[in-house]
């Protein structure tokens, strides 16, 4: 169905980059999500009250909060492609992470709620009737929401979507919960056992586990979280592709919300290059960017010496020599500066985030290797600094 209604509904559905295109899918998938989830609510309270269950009312208000959910990731999608303004010239992209949360927090709420109501028919249980038309409900609401798992999933993944993923996953927690429901049912049924309260609970386990899960996965990008390996991919090959560029780093990827990224870099370039050409050359790949990855890049051009017979092999000494500190450090910036009693290596270390030793203290460990070197000519000035990617 969701194919059908992106190809009638939505232009160039292909083009996921373009935030129109985004946008168009997470309200289509908005407004889908809020009609099934009222029919939802309607049959399951319907069922809840002619056969006496707690656990079925619950269920049927846990729809009930769906729709709701839905309505807030279709205004989340709605705000975040509003146009960047002079009070937010990043734009509002980051609104759909908010919505996210929302969504994630109405998850927990009902988790709370319906824990609330278990216990309470654990305490004063009362028969459940059994009903056909229940069970029929019941069978009919796991399939719904098993499909609308598997679609907001299947879109969330393909427009890189957080909001989509905790929708996806709050109906994934929905289809167990409904499926414990109807099986308490049944449990009641043919052995006389009342687990009703008993099978609420383990819903609102199910439910509480499903709004932490996307708590954290939509709070991850509020805070700050790296890029994917795919799209540091990406940059690196685009910039490379270039001849002129002999390497990059200090790549930071700034995520103002799907659509809105903006990203910079240092571009090491030949020193005795022609400046104006470089500077061409960087520009191009600017655009080059652009075109590609719907981002804008600022890249700072790193003169590296290349043809003078010491830099390039000293520089590949060091490299390895600061491997005995952690073999995930890295090295650029390299320079050397000759004096009469002796050169100093000027460069930077890049040190991953889970280093056990403090900045200062890696510092001290790559200048006393480089002293090492021939006799304790070179002499390491070394800033220690992390990656953000």
């Amino acid at each position: 169905m969701m194919e059908l209604l992106s190809r009638w509904f939505i232009r160039d559905r292909d083009n996921v980059t373009d935030p129109r295109v985004r946008r168009a899918y997470g309200q289509l998938c908005g407004f889908v999500g809020i009609g099934l989830n009222i029919l939802l609510f309607a049959g399951k309270f319907f069922a809840g009250t002619l056969s006496g269950s707690v656990a079925i009312t619950a269920d049927a208000f846990n729809n009930l909060s769906d729709a709701g959910s839905s309505v807030v990731t279709l205004l989340g999608f709605r705000l975040a492609g509003k146009k960047p303004d002079p009070q937010h010239p990043f734009g509002h992209g980051r609104l759909e992470y908010v919505s996210g949360l929302i969504v994630a927090g109405l998850i927990l709420l009902m988790g709370v709620e319906l824990a609330k109501s278990s216990v309470e028919k654990i305490l004063h249980p009362a028969a459940v009737d059994f009903s056909v038309i229940a069970l029929v409900i019941l069978a009919v609401s796991i399939c719904v929401k098993l499909y609308m798992c598997l679609y907001n999933r299947r879109i969330g993944k393909k427009i890189r979507s957080a909001a989509m993923e905790a929708t996806a996953a709050d109906s994934l927690s929905d289809t167990a919960a409904t499926a414990a429901v109807l099986l308490a049912m049944l449990i009641a049924k043919w052995t006389g056992l009342d687990i009703d309260g008993w099978v609420g609970l383990v819903v609102a386990g199910f439910i509480l586990f499903s709004g932490v899960k996307s708590a954290r996965e939509t709070i991850s990008p509020l805070l700050g979280q790296p890029p994917e390996k795919e799209f540091v991919d990406r940059i690196q090959a685009i910039v490379l592709s270039h001849p002129e560029i002999l390497g990059l780093h200090d790549l930071v990827v700034h995520d103002y919300g799907p659509g809105r990224v903006m990203v910079s870099l240092h571009a090491e370039v030949p020193a005795h290059g022609d400046l104006l050409e470089l500077h061409d050359v960087v520009d191009n790949i600017e655009m080059d960017l652009s075109c590609q990855l719907n981002c804008q890049a600022v890249i700072h051009m790193d003169p590296v010496v290349t043809d003078d017979g010491l830099t390039g092999p000293l520089r590949s000494r060091v490299a390895e020599l600061v491997k005995q500190v952690d073999p995930a450090i890295t090295i650029h910036d390299f320079r050397v500066v000759a004096g009469p009693t002796h050169t100093n290596l000027v460069f930077d270390a890049v040190v991953p985030f889970d280093e056990k030793l403090t900045a200062a203290q890696a510092a001290e460990k790559i200048r006393a290797l480089v002293r090492t070197m021939d006799d304790g000519r070179y002499f390491a000035v070394v800033t220690v600094e992390n990656s953000y990617i």
